[in-house]
C-alpha cells in the first residue's frame, strides 16, 4: 500500500471524513474510485460516494461510513492505494514511497545506510539517510534519530541539474545520525529500484 492521505476528523453528521492529502496533486485521490483505509498492515478497501475539496482539505464520503460517530472513529487513520494502480513514473522520476529503503553508497563504495525519508526544500527535494548501527563501515554519528515521514509516500521526485549545497569543514567535524542529501543528477548518479540501491557523489565526510 502506498499512503496518500490521512484522516484528520469528522465532516458533518452524515458520515463524511476531513482528509490531508499526501499527493503531489492536491486532488490526486480522485483519480481512484476505491480507497483503502487503516494504517500498518490492517488495511480494508472502501468505495468513494463523493469526494470534492474543501478549503485546504479534501471532504469524502465512504460507503458504509454514515454516522459522525463512525466517522470519529476513523480518525488517525491512513488512505492508501495499491502500489500497482499508480501510473508508472517518467524517466528520472520516482515516487517517493519507491525511495524510502533504498541503500545508498557513494563512489568509494562507502555504505551511508538506508532512505528513511523525502521531503521538498524551495531548490530541489532532499533524501534523508540513516546509517546501519551494525555495519562497520556506517559512520556512527550522535544525534537524535528521525522517523520516517508517512507524507514520503506518492509524490513524485525529479532529479534536478541545480547544484547541491556542501556542507563545510566545521559542519562535517560533527557527523550527524542522518545524512541529508540534495536529489540532483550532479549528486544522484544511479537508482536501481528492483535491486533497492542509490549510487551518489558524496563525500563521507559531509
Amino acid at each position: 500500500m502506498v499512503v496518500m492521505g490521512r484522516i484528520v476528523a469528522p465532516y458533518g453528521v452524515f458520515g463524511w471524513l476531513k482528509i490531508v492529502p499526501d499527493t503531489e496533486a492536491f486532488d490526486g485521490l480522485f483519480d481512484y474510485d476505491n480507497w483503502w483505509l487503516g494504517k500498518g498492515d490492517d488495511w480494508r478497501e472502501m468505495v468513494v460516494e463523493t469526494a470534492k475539496v474543501h478549503n485546504d482539505v479534501i471532504v469524502v464520503k465512504l460507503k458504509g461510513i454514515d454516522d459522525r460517530d463512525a466517522a470519529l472513529a476513523c480518525k488517525g487513520k491512513q488512505i492508501a492505494v495499491p502500489r500497482a494502480q499508480l501510473p508508472e513514473a517518467e524517466e528520472n522520476e520516482y515516487y517517493w514511497s519507491d525511495l524510502i529503503g533504498l541503500r545508498v553508497k557513494n563512489l568509494q563504495d562507502i555504505d551511508f545506510g538506508l532512505i528513511i525519508d523525502v521531503f521538498e526544500t524551495g531548490a530541489n527535494d532532499v533524501i534523508v539517510v540513516q546509517p546501519d548501527v551494525a555495519k562497520p563501515d556506517a559512520i556512527k554519528p550522535e544525534a537524535q534519530k528521525q522517523e520516517v515521514s508517512s507524507e514520503a509516500s506518492i509524490k513524485v521526485v525529479s532529479l534536478s541539474d541545480k547544484a547541491p549545497h556542501k556542507k563545510s569543514k566545521a559542519d562535517a567535524k560533527e557527523k550527524p545520525q542522518e545524512r541529508l542529501l540534495p536529489f540532483t543528477d550532479a549528486v544522484v548518479l544511479e537508482v536501481d529500484i528492483k535491486a533497492k540501491t542509490m549510487l551518489v557523489d558524496w563525500d563521507a565526510d559531509f
